[in-house]
């Protein structure tokens, strides 16, 4: 398939609501196949909605806001990633949205990539949680900084400021990534963010000779109020802060940005483009020097507990409880 129409989603959260939100965004994926979109990408964490109390409040402020977020937030498996799978199938549209995941006592940024057919191709974790953000969500580790196959192409995702990782990025550029998900919460740190997240996602599709399908949540009038309500915010850090783009691999906006509002920015994909590009400039190929520059990658699942044993023969297991008697 060398042509795609893809699909970057500005879409409002229901706050407090991860059932709410989930209609919402299957809605979404509805009206989106009856445009032909075959890939789309929604915000960081829409679902349930972003933590928006972590950047306002202090921390044994928010105790009754996180705990309200750990009740909404989204298990794996859970009837709401039934609901998105089956969606997406029924769409044949390759999906792309974050969450907040609970595991246990534990949270996460998580973001989840589901084929044409409704699989579960990808579940990662943002490695680094930002700033205010670690008072939130647990460490991701490597398993997920790689591209994967899908119906449409070679898939990388990245969510907000882990485009500020060169290393991260490269990871998915030396990975084959043809198609770039970035997601960033929308609504959030005033204009001088809204310019941020154009030059990141701008210069990643650069770099890495890729389209870059970015999306932004947003946050109307009324959402707001009930965040200022909630938490004693001003309305400042609660506004601004969105561009949902798509960029094409020579940096350029395939169409309008959102800046503000609910809406989609639609395009569609020629993946030939990046063999054009990448005859000229590939950063994991000829353009690279692995003589001089290289990057270790630890993909390795960081389990809690595991089996100091694993994989040994029972024969390597006596020989080691014989050695230490």
């Amino acid at each position: 398939m060398s042509e795609i129409r893809a699909a970057a989603v500005q879409i409002s959260p229901v706050l407090y609501s991860r059932e709410g939100t989930v209609e919402r965004v299957i809605a979404k994926i509805e009206q989106l196949s009856r445009h032909g979109v075959r890939f789309a990408v929604f915000p960081e964490t829409v679902i349930p909605y972003y933590p928006y109390f972590s950047f306002v409040q202090r921390p044994f402020e928010m105790r009754p806001q996180h705990l309200k977020l750990m009740e909404q937030a989204v298990t794996i498996p859970s009837p709401e990633i039934d609901a998105i799978s089956a969606a997406a199938r029924q769409a044949e549209m390759v999906v792309s949205i974050g969450v907040t995941e609970r595991d246990g006592g534990s949270l996460y940024n998580t973001q989840l990539l589901f084929d044409a057919d409704g699989n579960l191709l990808q579940r990662r974790r943002k490695i680094m949680p930002t700033y205010h953000e670690r008072m939130i969500w647990g460490q991701g580790d490597g398993t997920g900084l790689r591209a994967v196959d899908s119906a449409v192409g070679r898939v990388g995702q990245l969510a907000c400021w882990e485009h500020y990782i060169p290393l991260a990025r490269h990871a998915l550029i030396a990975d084959g990534e043809q198609i770039h998900s970035a997601m960033w919460p929308g609504s959030f740190a005033g204009e001088r963010f809204t310019r941020q997240i154009e030059i990141s996602v701008r210069n990643h599709a650069l770099e890495s000779a890729a389209f870059v399908v970015n999306a932004t949540a947003w946050l109307d009038a009324d959402q707001q109020a009930r965040i200022m309500a909630d938490t004693g915010c001003p309305v400042g850090p609660i506004s601004d802060g969105c561009f949902t783009a798509i960029v094409n691999p020579h940096g350029e906006l395939l169409g309008e940005p959102l800046l503000a509002g609910e809406g989609e920015v639609i395009a569609d994909l020629n993946l030939s483009v990046i063999d054009a590009r990448k005859s000229q400039m590939d950063a994991a190929g000829h353009y690279s020097r692995p003589d001089l520059l290289s990057l270790l990658v630890d993909r390795t699942p960081q389990a809690q507990v595991r089996d100091r044993f694993e994989g040994s023969t029972k024969a390597d297991v006596e020989e080691m409880d014989r050695v230490a008697v």
